[in-house]
């Protein structure tokens, strides 16, 4: 399979009933606008954003007690005021599906099949909560935190949070304390919602005495609700916890009696952060109507999510993906919340759970797709997919191969969506568009509204060429601010120091004549590790706790078959032999973060390369390791001691432990 061939055209059927159809002609009814293909839809979407926007609000009848004056009121970059004057909430816009009935989510996990939550349920739960945190003092802009997996709990928590304009911020319970407290004690939280322990892959998982750690942590804390979730029947571990059954014990509140904290359209809705490259993970704050706004067009036109399609994407609390697949309530679409290992009991354990659920559309990894192939796993040969409509892939580049493979062992008509984003804005830059032909290894096109370019070292947009990833004009999900940054600079220093005004992403990126995109990796030093953005401050503040260790350097390689390869560098303390030293680093990093932050080879080096200033050298070492000679990849003018490139030089000519497809 070869990149460009195609893969799949979408028929006449499939055209008519696209929500970027629907959107097509409303603007032509509506506005008066006729657009005769979808690339020059994008290019209206890009170049008068007020127009398009304003648009998407009425076409989506966004809910809101005050209306607008303008809809971009300053347009800067930082910095732009998006709908002045707005008032609405979040969990309005998306609880109002309640006054149409029927299934709100599915969940399941390794134990239970699939079960149904209705809108009745999921918004009495919602109401009930809401009021009994305004019960215990929680006021707007308070910040209220979980650790907690994914299950409908966890929805109910967010958008009881949200509805009193409170702010959200998460963390799944395989975090271990240290990542968690990194994360949770910028926010100085009054509430925290908790488990006991989880299950994952067929074992129990007790994490009670990490709660006490990281309570110890957080002590802006003034209310705990637990869940007795690992043991359904286990009292609170400590008395002045608040259970979670207790809390919500109240009477039914109709939908008419509840008041929904009226926001601004920039008031704080959530925090999501990032991987903590630099330092402690940059806490992220968006905004209510920005990402309402921004998922609805997300998941109508680039999912294509009618109501009642059912969405499958294996995620956890910690990733953006689970903000995502919460918000999808928005559009009447069915989220599928699963809890637990994506390989047990079987490695096709997620595609029954499709056929289960009976999804519409279902998310994966190119490296999920390879783990399929390496285990000779052919899903319809085994499973009912007659429901599943559509395949997302995410989280690293997309082979020609691992496109081919979905429509060689699942089904030849489908809609195979390749797409990139981030934490940043959650949401997706370029993604898939259900009116268009999938080509081998190609991402379809650039999302509406998202002006993304390819920038090439001297500022300028280049075709054909890959470049660095950049945004031009402003969206409303980007972030509001970012937490404990009251001068923005950590913001501005994060994407607008390369080219002011302009959104640098930190991906690298190429886009062909007709709009097809390719997202090739990090051109920085954060980590891409299945998928989940990981800082490498995270592990050097880990590995600075061992005795063992004097210094260490950890890069990830994005290799052309669609998988990875992320070795650690560590300059042992003399005397330490590596197999005691590597052992005990993989189980700290383990035990204080996720499996995810485990190393694939652990190796010792000599020197770690640094500049003049202490900077630690990862971009330039991650660029020799892909093969770009030294003096390219690397100012040695700039260096510390140039001759700790010396063992990387020798390391990537050798090519021991990965291959660049080189002969």
């Amino acid at each position: 399979m070869q990149e460009g061939e195609i893969l799949w055209t979408p028929g006449a059927a499939r055209i008519e009933h696209a929500n970027v159809t629907a959107l097509s002609r409303w603007l032509q009814r509506e506005r008066g606008l006729p657009f005769g293909d979808y690339m020059q839809l994008w290019r209206w979407s890009v170049q008068d954003l007020e127009s398009f926007w304003g648009a998407l609000w009425d076409f989506f009848e966004v809910q809101a007690s005050s209306p607008y004056s303008q809809v971009l009121g300053r347009r800067a970059m930082p910095g732009a005021q998006w709908f002045p004057g707005a008032r609405l909430n979040y969990a309005q816009n998306l609880l109002r599906r309640e006054r149409d009935g029927g299934i709100a989510l599915l969940h399941a996990s390794e134990s239970r099949p699939p079960e149904e939550m209705t809108w009745g349920e999921l918004g009495a739960k919602v109401r009930i909560l809401a009021t009994q945190l305004r019960a215990l003092g929680v006021r707007p802009g308070e910040r209220v935190v979980a650790w907690m997996p994914n299950i409908p709990h966890t929805v109910i928590a967010m958008l009881a949070t949200t509805a009193i304009g409170a702010i959200w911020a998460c963390c799944s319970p395989d975090f271990g304390e240290r990542g968690v407290l990194d994360r949770f004690a910028q926010l100085s939280p009054a509430v925290l919602f908790c488990i006991d322990g989880y299950r994952y892959g067929g074992k129990p998982f007790d994490r009670r005495a990490e709660l006490e750690r990281i309570l110890a942590g957080l002590p802006s804390v003034r209310h705990v609700i637990h869940l007795p979730y690992l043991d359904p029947t286990a009292a609170p571990p400590r008395s002045d916890m608040l259970a979670w059954a207790e809390v919500l014990d109240h009477p039914r509140i109709d939908a008419g009696e509840f008041r929904f904290e009226q926001v601004a359209f920039d008031h704080p809705l959530w925090t999501l952060f990032s991987s903590g490259t630099t330092g402690l993970p940059k806490a992220i704050v968006h905004g209510h109507g920005g990402i309402l706004l921004e998922t609805q067009k997300n998941a109508a036109f680039h999912f294509d999510l009618h109501p009642g399609e059912r969405l499958l994407f294996f995620t956890t609390t910690g990733w953006m993906l689970w903000n995502f697949l919460a918000s999808t309530l928005a559009t009447g679409a069915i989220p599928i919340l699963y809890d637990g290992s994506p390989a047990y009991p079987a490695a096709d354990a997620l595609w029954k759970l499709a056929q289960d659920a009976q999804a519409t559309m279902l998310g994966a990894s190119p490296t999920y797709v390879e783990q399929m192939a390496r285990a000779g796993i052919v899903p319809r040969e085994r499973y009912d997919l007659s429901h599943l409509r559509s395949i997302s892939l995410a989280g690293s580049p997309a082979t020609p191969a691992c496109m081919a493979w979905f429509y060689s062992n699942v089904k030849q008509d489908l809609w195979v969506a390749n797409g990139s984003g981030g934490t940043d804005c959650c949401t997706g830059f370029v993604g898939g568009v259900p009116t268009l032909p999938v080509y081998a290894g190609e991402i379809q096109a650039p999302s509406l509204g998202v002006a993304v370019k390819a920038f090439n070292e001297r500022g300028e947009a280049v075709t054909d060429e890959v470049g660095e990833l950049v945004l031009t004009e402003p969206l409303p999900s980007m972030p509001v601010r970012f937490w404990n940054d009251p001068d923005n600079r950590r913001y501005r220093e994060s994407y607008f120091e390369e080219f002011p005004g302009i959104w640098r992403h930190g991906d690298f990126f190429r886009v062909n004549a007709r709009g097809g995109c390719f997202v090739l990796g990090r051109s920085d030093a954060t980590l891409n590790r299945y998928g989940v953005r990981i800082g490498t401050a995270e592990i050097y503040r880990t590995l600075a706790t061992l005795p063992e260790v004097e210094d260490s350097l950890i890069v990830n390689l994005d290799l052309p078959d669609g998988g990875f390869f992320m070795p650690l560098f560590v300059k042992l303390v003399p005397g330490v032999a590596l197999e005691q030293a590597a052992q005990k680093i993989r189980d700290t990093l383990r035990r204080e973060y996720t499996s995810r932050h485990v190393p694939d080879r652990i190796i010792p080096v000599p020197l770690i390369p640094m500049t003049l200033t202490g900077k630690k050298m990862e971009v330039p070492v991650r660029r020799i390791l892909l093969g770009v000679p030294a003096a390219k990849a690397a100012n040695v003018s700039a260096m510390a001691d140039p001759r700790a490139l010396d063992f990387f030089i020798e390391y990537a000519a050798t090519q021991q432990d990965y291959r660049l497809g080189r002969a």
